[in-house]
């Protein structure tokens, strides 16, 4: 049981490791807020992260592949969402990029909204979870299933506080003008990802 956790574990970690929407969305918080604050929001990334590898790892990707009306859905509202957020970044200023509180510019609903919105509204990380984890799913003996997806959970707690902590840590060393290219790098990859997603949503139309 303890192998299979670990084997959870591992595979989490290089599932989440790869450069994706959810870590420009927690490097940037963490460059632009507060320790603490940058902290609460990586619980909530985790949190929605967690939730949608468990729904993989149990089969929810399998409702996109029976339906497409709904994987449309999904592909209409998450390509308008990903561009709004690449958008609000690219046309950051360096204030908001510098790490000063600005606490009128924050809010905990819209953090709530863009984490839920990098990872449940990406029908292609639905579908990937899904066929990555339920490929261990099948491999696994029913009794120690459990114990992997334990092993995914806690890879991403760690995986994001720690993210978070590190990149919160070393923003004094950066200077605005590099946070204001940080954000607008970061932007136009968010905005050319939604439009992606906005092809995609033309092309099963």
């Amino acid at each position: 049981m303890l192998n299979t956790w670990l084997q959870g574990l591992l595979f989490g970690v290089a599932y989440i490791a790869p450069i994706g929407l959810q870590n420009l969305y927690m490097i940037n918080t963490a460059l632009a807020q507060p320790r603490r604050r940058a902290l609460r929001v990586a619980l909530i990334v985790t949190f929605f992260d967690i939730s949608l590898a468990v729904s993989c790892f149990y089969g929810i990707g399998k409702l996109l592949e029976l339906y497409s009306w709904l994987e449309l859905v999904v592909l209409a509202i998450g390509s308008i969402i990903v561009m709004y957020i690449g958008i609000t970044l690219l046309l950051s200023h360096s204030q908001s990029a510098s790490h000063h509180n600005h606490s009128g510019q924050f809010s905990y609903k819209s953090a709530v909204v863009s984490a839920f919105s990098v990872a449940w509204l990406n029908p292609q990380a639905i579908l990937d979870g899904t066929m990555l984890l339920g490929a261990f799913r099948v491999s696994l003996a029913s009794n120690v299933q459990n114990y992997f997806i334990l092993g995914v959970a806690m890879a991403s707690v760690i995986w994001f506080l720690s993210l978070t902590t590190i990149t919160s840590a070393l923003k004094d060393r950066f200077q605005p003008r590099f946070l204001v290219l940080l954000n607008r790098i970061c932007g136009i990859i968010i905005i050319v990802y939604g439009i992606k997603l906005l092809v995609t949503f033309f092309q099963k139309l």
